[in-house]
């Protein structure tokens, strides 16, 4: 059997361990590991790296540890606006839905758009309504309620500043959730998902839904989800930064990744990491906060 490699990752940030119990990064690590396992099980069976990241996606999505899906942050009215996107290594197909409400796994409205629509990106209501058409499970509004999240929230209420997704008001931490994987095939695929930052205004999008800023994936080089200020990873387009390195400058996975995170993204000042699986299953989980949740299985 050829190789199979899988990565995920829980969000990056500036953590305080006193802030932090270690129950609670217990916690973390065993829904990670959860979700872990359900991703290598589809690979080691033979199945398709889409197939992986996705499930791997659901699962973090259905816990509430995470910013992403059910565990997704408020925004400045009050509302959950989630956003995913996933890509195919193979063929470059891709899907992504921004600004969405109601939809139990983002992710795999996502993995819709791509698969059954002319389109890339759909937002807001009109995700909604293609989610509906297709009929991907949609979740009322107690679904998302979690009592952490709403007091996060609740400190902001009113007032013109964000918090990132984090443990403590003075810890900051990137709540994004994203799974990178390379099939018995040889195909690379990449998803991210997320609730965005707590008390961020209506309407705004950060990197994970944007194909070659938060989420990207080639045959050729890579496969990549970021954790991080999306606006900077937004303007840096960081995970194609990262494949063109890889492509036309013959970095290694290893070279690429630790320039754009720890040089470029660090001399601008900003913060967050990502996980990245190249052609023949080597992986990198470079960050440049002092914490990131990941974890990778590679055979």
């Amino acid at each position: 059997m050829n190789k199979i490699s899988i990565a995920l990752h829980g969000g990056a940030g500036n953590i305080y361990k006193a802030n932090f119990s270690k129950e609670l990064e217990s916690a973390y690590n065993r829904s990670m590991d959860i979700a872990l396992q359900i991703g290598v099980k589809i690979l080691a069976k033979g199945g398709s790296s889409l197939d992986a990241v996705e499930a791997t996606i659901v699962e973090l999505e259905n816990c509430p540890l995470f910013n992403a899906g059910k565990g997704s942050v408020y925004n400045a009215i009050g509302e959950h606006e989630m956003d995913a996107a996933i890509m195919c290594g193979k063929t470059l197909s891709a899907g992504a839905v921004a600004g969405v409400e109601q939809i139990k796994n983002p992710v795999t409205l996502a993995r819709a758009v791509m698969e059954k629509s002319n389109h890339v990106l759909l937002i807001g209501k009109g995700a909604v309504d293609f989610a509906i058409l297709n009929k991907i499970e949609l979740a009322n509004e107690d679904y998302f309620f979690d009592e952490k999240r709403f007091q996060q929230w609740k400190l902001l209420q009113g007032k013109s500043t964000t918090q990132l997704d984090h443990a403590s008001l003075n810890d900051k931490k990137f709540g994004t959730v994203g799974a990178v994987a390379l099939d018995v095939h040889g195909n690379l695929a990449a998803a991210t998902s997320t609730g965005g930052m707590t008390n961020k205004m209506q309407g705004r999008v950060g990197d994970s839904p944007i194909i070659g800023a938060g989420t990207y994936a080639n045959n050729k080089t890579c496969a990549i989800s970021c954790t991080g200020h999306g606006e900077h990873f937004i303007k840096n387009v960081v995970a194609y930064d990262i494949s063109c390195l890889m492509e036309y400058k013959s970095l290694s996975l290893h070279q690429a990744c630790d320039f754009v995170v720890m040089n470029k993204l660090k001399a601008i000042g900003a913060e967050g990491g990502l996980i990245a699986i190249d052609a023949v299953g080597n992986i990198a989980m470079p960050y440049n906060t002092n914490y990131m949740f990941c974890m990778s299985y590679k055979s």
